[in-house]
């Protein structure tokens, strides 16, 4: 072991950082978790605040952890990779946090700097830029989510005080953590092109980053000439700060000193360029290897021209679907297309539910039979969720008869729930989507709560097949999904898709370390591409220019693909299972499903008319 090189990635959630000290084989050789705090307001549902120190803080201890429990050198400690979730940081120019709460005071110094990927402040501002019609817009599927981080960005220029606008500098969160890493302000594609309305150079005719005339129009016209504190370019020869990387190319010098110093690494460790978390349970899931059948072979080593076939769902507290494509796949309410996201010259589509894991929290948690369900659990030994099963079982074989076996899908027939409790990101687009349950009873049992967390599950199954059959209908072609996430380890749910879905799912070998593998493998691939490079071009850094780094983005798009291959652990498949009368029971549901979008819409619409009318 003492010459084996390995790589740690950083994975911040919703809830929680960690860290995995990862082999070049893909092994994880340890990993620690901490939780980060999230900040809501007593007032307003719609607030979600977070802190960079906090979040560093946490960071910090989990590197030092796994170091300490592996036993592991720093100096073989090869390079370190980070991803997070598309939260808007925001600190002054030298790096301080600058407090985006009303709580602490917006605009001052405060812990509270972070403005969370679920939080919905910023729903008037987006609804201004999607009045635009600008061309920017079809980049992101035709409308700016207000989770996206301009309409962010924009709200905060509407509630901070000019000045201190004037001197804030503003981060998609993994390219703050780079930043802290390495004092460089070097931003990721990634974050730029899915978050931040950035369209690269050459996209169309006039692209060349951020457009000069859509900033202007929505009121950011400050960042129109120079976009150095949003990050990026406006110009193709402009350079310098506003430098942008592919995924996982070397961001500056490497760990700075002082980082170094902090974490217990070495100085100029290589730190690739972020990504959003998503992305990186798309890195460390679609290169995968799995049975063909029980007892087979494992399948081909996989080439990138498969990616094209291979849906990414990343699921947690969220869900977000990604697919790659050669060309851009122009898809109503599906973020994208997105060039460059991850591979130079690619482009990704990214679907999205904004609440599942969320939801089923809520569904159960909200449940008078709720309290009844944890001391069953804690009685039993085991987790709620194998209570629920068993009770589903129950429930199941009480329908049954001699000449015929219920399906749990047929338990549910006449209880339909809608899941947007938190607004529809994909394929709809719209944050005005609400949920629903059809079907009620006057039945506070855990029998009935058993039931409605099944109806949970199988609406965001149904909702899945709604993104996947809207990417299809638009060009791509999606022949099975490969899951990451907490959710990849609830199976009712994982059959579920592939049987709502009609294709196979395919679980990583560990679901809950696929997301810091793919952060990893970025630190593999920011060292791997130092060593290559810097022999040919020796000097302070590796990229003083931004055409150096488009050279050698093009040059390494292999690689990165290549060391997913390597390091991802062989997967489990699960193939649809519904016979003939789940398969027409799903049907109908779905059929449900779609009919409720219109019917909440119209429904809207009367209502808003109605209320029109003044005396």
């Amino acid at each position: 072991m003492s010459n084996e090189s390995f790589y740690i990635g950083i994975d911040v959630g919703t809830g929680s950082a960690r860290a995995a000290l990862v082999a070049s084989s893909g092994r994880v050789v340890a990993s620690s978790t901490h939780d980060i705090k999230t900040f809501r307001s007593p007032t307003d549902a719609a607030i979600f605040e977070q802190s960079t120190d906090n979040i560093w803080a946490q960071i910090a201890s989990c590197i030092k952890e796994v170091i300490q429990e592996s036993g592991i050198s720093p100096q073989q400690i090869k390079g370190l990779g980070f991803d997070a979730t598309c939260s808007l940081a925001v600190t002054n120019l030298t790096g301080v946090p600058i407090s985006v709460s009303e709580s602490e005071g917006i605009g001052k110094v405060g812990e509270r700097n972070i403005i969370l990927w679920a939080d919905h402040r910023a729903e008037a501002e987006a609804a201004l830029i999607n009045e635009t019609g600008s061309e920017v817009l079809e980049y992101v599927g035709g409308t700016m989510s207000l989770e996206m981080e301009i309409p962010k960005i924009l709200w905060l220029k509407r509630h901070m005080p000019a000045d201190k606008f004037a001197s804030c500098q503003f981060f998609d969160l993994p390219d703050y953590l780079t930043y802290k890493a390495t004092g460089f302000t070097t931003r990721s594609n990634c974050s730029l092109v899915c978050k931040t309305s950035f369209v690269p150079p050459g996209v169309t005719k006039t692209s060349s980053g951020f457009d000069p005339s859509f900033l202007r129009q929505i009121g950011l016209e400050e960042f129109a000439h120079d976009a150095s504190r949003i990050g990026g370019s406006t110009s193709n020869n402009d350079a310098g700060s506003g430098m942008v990387l592919t995924a996982g190319l070397p961001v500056g010098k490497g760990l700075s000193a002082e980082t170094a110093n902090a974490l217990g690494l070495v100085e100029g460790t290589p730190v690739g360029s972020g990504v959003i978390d998503a992305y990186a349970g798309w890195i460390g899931t679609v290169a995968a290897r799995y049975q063909i059948s029980q007892g087979a072979e494992l399948s081909s080593h996989p080439s990138i021209e498969e990616s094209l076939h291979r849906l990414a769902a990343v699921a947690g507290t969220s869900t977000c679907h990604l697919i790659q494509s050669k060309e851009g796949i122009f898809v109503p309410g599906v973020w994208g297309p997105y060039k460059n996201a991850v591979f130079p010259g690619w482009w990704m589509n990214e679907g999205g539910q904004s609440s599942t894991g969320q939801l089923i929290d809520f569904i159960l948690t909200t449940h008078p039979a709720y309290p009844e369900l944890q001391v069953l659990a804690k009685d039993k030994g085991t987790n709620i969720y194998s209570v629920l099963a068993d009770k589903l079982e129950e429930l199941r074989k009480e329908a049954s008869a001699s000449d015929r076996e219920e399906t749990l899908t047929g338990l549910t027939k006449h209880l339909h729930l809608y899941p947007d409790f938190h607004g529809n990101r994909s394929p709809l687009a719209d944050p005005r989507m609400r949920g629903s349950i059809n079907g009620l009873k006057l039945d506070s049992s855990l029998a009935d709560l058993a039931l409605k967390f099944n109806v949970t599950l199988e609406a965001i199954a149904l909702q899945t097949k709604h993104i996947v059959d809207e990417m299809n209908a638009k060009g791509h072609v999606v022949n099975s999904i490969y899951m990451s996430g907490s959710q990849a380890k609830n199976i009712p749910l994982m059959q579920l898709l592939s049987n709502c879905c009609s294709i196979p799912i395919v679980l990583p070998a560990s679901p809950s370390a696929a997301v810091v593998l793919g952060a990893a493998m970025l630190g593999r691939f920011a060292a791997e591409v130092s060593d290559v490079w810097k022999s040919k071009y020796p000097g302070d850094t590796l990229f003083p220019t931004q055409e150096r780094v488009d050279e050698i983005s093009m040059a390494e798009k292999e690689r990165l693909w290549n060391i997913m291959v390597d390091m991802t652990l062989p997967g489990t498949r699960i193939t649809p299972s519904a016979g003939p009368r789940e398969t027409k029971l799903l049907e109908a549901k779905y059929n449900i499903f779609r009919e409720t979008v219109e019917i909440q819409r119209r429904w809207r619409t009367e209502m808003e008319e109605a209320g029109n009318v003044w005396p």
